[in-house]
């Protein structure tokens, strides 16, 4: 079957680069505003987070909501029917400019691409797996209770391409939190995923 008609946009380039950039920035400025800055050294970066609760209820309000708006804008991508709804009608949603399921895929697909890509490249590097993985967190065995002992680095302590990095900025990783083995093999032996229950601790 031929297509009979098409439809084109005029503009082209990257959907979402100007509203990522903005949402960067001030998650970047906030957080240096916390103490936490840019091209600090893994050791001094895991030292930061750790005082960041003590950072103040205005700094911590405005974290939540710029993750907040980037987690929801990515939803609004795809927003679902609300309550209001009937069953096997279109919701409005789907007449507004932002229904874009297939740019949502994308990000989340490239994210999750990108996230295996360095998990393959610690494995060859490292010989080290997973144990639990869920969205953006993946738990991994480590000698010492410290996400250092897990994210490699050059002999001079430099980034490695393609690999984890422990810094601020956004697609960077960060320390959800450390346990015991023994923990560990308790939620496994009861068929949870420890990923989901590692943050905070």
């Amino acid at each position: 079957m031929n297509p009979l008609e098409a439809y084109l946009r005029d503009d082209k380039g990257r959907y979402l680069a100007p509203w990522y950039k903005h949402l960067r920035n001030a998650y970047l400025e906030t957080m240096a505003e916390a103490g936490v800055h840019e091209n600090m050294t893994p050791e001094a970066f895991l030292r930061a987070m750790q005082n960041l609760p003590d950072a103040g209820p205005e700094l911590l309000g405005l974290l939540t909501a710029i993750k907040a708006t980037g987690k929801g804008g990515i939803g609004k991508l795809r927003e679902g029917p609300r309550g209001t709804t009937a069953p096997y009608q279109r919701w409005a949603a789907l007449d507004t400019p932002t229904w874009r399921p297939d740019i949502r895929a994308a990000v989340i697909s490239k994210a999750r691409t990108l996230m295996h890509g360095k998990m393959r490249k610690l494995a060859d590097l490292t010989g080290r797996y997973p144990l639990a993985i869920l969205s953006d967190c993946a738990v991994y065995p480590a000698h010492q209770p410290t996400a250092t002992d897990v994210v490699p680095s050059g002999d001079d302590g430099s980034k490695l391409p393609g690999h984890f990095h422990l810094g601020v900025n956004p697609g960077y990783a960060k320390q959800e939190g450390t346990r015991p083995m023994s923990w560990y093999l308790q939620q496994h032996h009861q068929n949870l995923n420890s990923a989901r229950h590692i943050k905070g601790s």
